[in-house]
């Protein structure tokens, strides 16, 4: 069976990704700070910001009858609000460089990781510069969360520029939802500006594993940024009358389905194969 190492494998992505990979009969190794609630599959505790625990962390699964065929790298603080900024930036980005570097010296070359859709401008109180959004423009981030999304990307160039046979894949994930959490958005609904910070987009976790699981499989080499959203919003109102409300002076660039993403998945659909069968709607 391939084997993979998932980082952060007890928040709502890791769940979702750890169920993912069982289903389609990798074997698993989950690598995270905290001890998981459900024990899914062999789990390691050790602090991904200290480089030599991060090293030993994927070396034990190394030991195993065969090498890791893939690191999934997804521990990280996951919100700006969460802890001090200083807080936030050290241990996203040196929990980062260290899963990349371990990797590196392990001869791991698969690596596919969670960057953010912050990077994109979020919370978009200055207006994007056009919809849907996509990978094209450069990062504008605003905070110092998405900042240490923005140079992990960074770092993921230079890493591939070092290594031509390696691949690390960014996944810009929008908000990561579960199935309990969509009786909040009936909430949403009769203020559009209560959703504007991210154009009003979502994740269903489920959707996000199967990105993961692609961006593993899929046979590119290099750096690469995939914006991962679902393919609707969050809002019952046309995505066109949302945009006419809120943002009126933002280009749209093309013309848009009744509730289609403002979050541009065409990349991951090109690319990945990517396509969410998973809606709150239904």
């Amino acid at each position: 069976m391939p084997k993979i190492v998932v980082t952060g494998g007890t928040g709502k992505a890791g769940r979702a990704c750890i169920r993912e990979f069982i289903s389609r009969g990798y074997e698993v190794f989950n690598v995270d700070r905290a001890r998981p609630a459900e024990g899914l599959c062999p789990s390691i505790q050790a602090d991904l910001t200290d480089f030599g625990q991060a090293v030993d962390a994927i070396a034990a699964v190394e030991r195993g009858e065969h090498g890791t065929d893939a690191v999934v790298h997804l521990a990280a603080i996951p919100d700006s609000r969460l802890s001090p900024n200083s807080v936030t930036f050290e241990n996203n980005i040196m929990s980062t460089y260290n899963v990349f570097e371990a990797s590196a010296r392990l001869g791991i070359k698969n690596v596919v990781w969670a960057s953010s859709e912050t990077v994109l401008g979020l919370p978009f109180d200055s207006p994007p510069p056009y919809a849907p959004l996509d990978e094209e423009y450069r990062g504008r981030p605003e905070s110092a969360y998405s900042l240490s999304k923005l140079l992990g990307e960074e770092m993921a160039e230079q890493y591939c520029r070092w290594d031509p046979e390696l691949k690390i894949v960014g996944l810009r994930f929008s908000n990561i939802m579960e199935p309990h959490d969509y009786q909040s958005f009936k909430d949403f609904q009769d203020d559009p500006t209560l959703r504007k910070w991210n154009l009003w987009g979502y994740i269903d976790a489920r959707d996000a594993a199967q990105a993961v699981r692609k961006a593993v499989e899929a046979r590119f080499k290099g750096a690469q940024v995939f914006i991962i959203a679902n393919a609707d919003t969050v809002m019952l109102r046309k995505s066109e009358d949302l945009m006419k409300a809120v943002f009126p002076n933002v280009q749209v660039k093309k013309k848009l389905g009744d509730n289609e993403t403002l979050l541009s998945i065409d990349k991951a659909r090109r690319l990945l194969g990517f396509e969410p069968v998973h809606s709150w709607r239904s």
